[in-house]
């Protein structure tokens, strides 16, 4: 279809159908969740939901999910849609795979596409990705030298055939890994959630009398692109450059490097000069490089554009074959969130002088994954059984333009951490300390976000293991515009001895305790800048200490006299003095 027959489209029933699948889709995620039997969907959202044209072009996306699944998937639909000709479809097929290289980038996460059809013929897709809570081999890490030791790989292929589920597929997954009943539940409610957003649009087309979407999806596609083009022209031409260090594994670290090239309407992102393919499980496959590359770009110039395939068209993201962030085949992939989390805080650092009206500093970033393994004797060892147990926890965000970082916030996963309540049901764990890091945040005229502290023992007398895929360790995440970076995180054993290897498999004894301390956020603009009645808060919230009020921040903050006590925020004992404060700030 040409431009020129769109815009005869009437723009009420384009704005009607957008409006429309934006709730539809929200449907589906939400069918998704509640059906879904693991924690990692139902609790921690670890999922996305989109809606496709007839050709496997994005629409639309949930309003919940996480960039890594909905953007890796927006474009490797084009390989889903590419693996069987449309004749070779009926209604009732549903698609399936996990392989890296075609969505999501680890075969953890699971993509079900599903055809949509409407009097015999094929209208559109929806489609979801989740992350599995196991997929066999070894349990998540970075320790594995293939991609054959991290699990049960799917290529594309049917996972029901009108309408007849594929059992010899569904048995296979079953005896590869540990958690038979909570895989195979969530395909099935990825399953269910497709056929839920199916009907509903099946529904809109009659309401609207649409034989087709095709039209109206062009319309909405190349309305957002029309969008982000018109911001990236308001960009200075030129190329900017950025780099960051990530922990790598053991005692291989890696260097992220980005160049980005503005020139006119369009940008071309380049990632030459990053570290080359690691030998361990830490690679990112070209298709999650672009997820998070698109994410970033559109975060920074135009977070109000609804997101679809037009919103890629503007944006030409490359890395060099064999690099770490365009790793080639059979390069172990499993633990790839660890350096792909890091690119939209370097596309930010890049950008930073080319976009006026500022952007956050460098977050905590990588998503911290601990997998939790042993037997669980709740009922009595005659009735005990092995656990698995996939958890998610974030450190604090860097601070932005005119507002504080958050804390122990997932930037920019957007994957949420599973309550206290709900993992101590699930599983022999506990968790004795769950609580924020004083003066973890990086101190700025912006505060970072915070990290937290939490310590994990378990139930009963029985070995257990953790493999705790996390980063930031050897340094913090870096501040901004005269901002202090924010600190580094932590993991170990209560005691001396034992450490943990980060990325790895960790044997524990039945009296461990875990402890995990996340990163803070990276602060923005130089800490003498923030408002010293901030500080005072900061302090009096047990965010700041006051040592660090005076030292870091130029606020020196003393016990309120009987009478102050009431203080800006209300029952506190503490003010400042302004005298000594005036006098440390002019030493700046």
């Amino acid at each position: 279809m040409t431009t020129e027959s769109r815009n005869s489209l009437d723009p009420v029933l384009v704005g009607l159908v957008s409006g429309r699948l934006a709730s539809i889709l929200d449907e589906q995620q939400t069918a998704l969740i509640h059906t879904a039997f693991s924690p990692v969907v139902r609790e921690s959202y670890d999922l996305a939901c989109a809606v496709f044209d007839s050709g496997g072009q994005m629409i639309g996306q949930s309003s919940g999910g996480t960039p890594g699944h909905i953007n890796a998937m927006a474009t490797g639909m084009e390989h889903i849609v590419a693996a069987y000709d449309q004749d070779a479809l009926v209604d009732g097929d549903v698609l399936i795979t996990n392989d890296p290289w075609m969505t999501a980038g680890q075969i953890n996460d699971i993509t079900v596409a599903t055809p949509v059809f409407r009097q015999g013929r094929l209208v559109a897709w929806f489609a979801s990705c989740c992350h599995s809570p196991d997929i066999g081999g070894r349990i998540l890490s970075a320790e594995a030298s293939e991609v054959f030791e991290e699990g049960l790989r799917i290529p594309i292929m049917k996972f029901r055939e009108a309408g007849q589920e594929n059992s010899i597929l569904a048995e296979i997954i079953r005896a590869n890994v540990r958690t038979p009943e909570a895989t195979i539940g969530d395909i099935y409610a990825q399953v269910s959630s497709n056929l839920v957003g199916a009907r509903s649009l099946l529904n809109l087309m009659d309401e609207t009398n649409l034989d087709s979407i095709d039209e109206v999806a062009g319309d909405i596609m190349e309305r957002s692109e029309a969008a982000l083009r018109k911001r990236i022209a308001q960009l200075e031409d030129g190329t900017y450059t950025a780099q960051v260090d990530c922990d790598g594994f053991r005692e291989e670290s890696l260097t992220l490097k980005v160049s980005v090239t503005v020139q006119g309407d369009e940008l071309q992102v380049d990632y030459g000069g990053s570290s080359d393919q690691s030998k361990y499980g830490i690679n990112v496959v070209l298709n999650y490089t672009r997820a998070y590359t698109s994410f970033a770009i559109k975060a920074a110039l135009a977070p109000e554009v609804p997101h679809n395939a037009g919103s890629f068209r503007p944006v030409n993201t490359t890395a060099p074959e064999g690099s770490v962030l365009n790793c080639l085949e059979p390069a172990p992939v499993a633990s790839r969130h660890l350096v792909g989390h890091f690119l939209p805080s370097l596309l930010f650092d890049a950008l930073r002088p080319a976009v006026q009206t500022g952007l956050p500093a460098y977050s905590a970033d990588a998503l911290w994954m601990t997998v939790w393994r042993g037997l669980d004797a709740s009922n009595g060892l005659e009735k005990s059984h092995e656990f698995t147990l996939t958890t998610f926890g974030a450190g604090g965000s860097g601070g932005r333009p005119g507002k504080d970082g958050l804390t122990t916030t997932g930037f920019p996963t957007g994957v949420r951490a599973a309550p206290t309540e709900v993992i101590e049901s699930l599983s022999p764990l506990v968790q004795l300390e769950r609580q924020l890091i004083t003066d973890s945040g990086g101190a700025g005229e912006y505060r970072g976000g915070l990290g937290q502290r939490i310590r994990v023992v378990r139930r009963h007398d029985q070995p257990w293991s953790v493999n705790a895929n996390v980063d930031r360790l050897r340094a913090g995440a870096p501040g901004a515009n005269g901002g202090s970076d924010g600190r580094a995180g932590r993991l170990a054993l209560k005691g001396e001895g034992r450490q943990i290897e980060p990325k790895s498999l960790c044997r524990l004894q039945p009296d461990d305790e875990v402890i995990l301390e996340f990163p803070g956020g990276g602060g923005l603009g130089h800490p003498f800048d923030r408002d010293a009645d901030r500080v005072l808060d900061d302090v009096v919230q047990g965010y700041v200490t006051r040592e660090a009020a005076e030292q870091v921040y130029g606020v020196c903050v003393t016990s309120a006299s009987a009478e102050a006590a009431s203080g800006p925020v209300g029952g506190s004992r503490m003010e400042i003095d302004w005298d000594k404060t005036t006098k440390l700030r002019a030493q700046r």
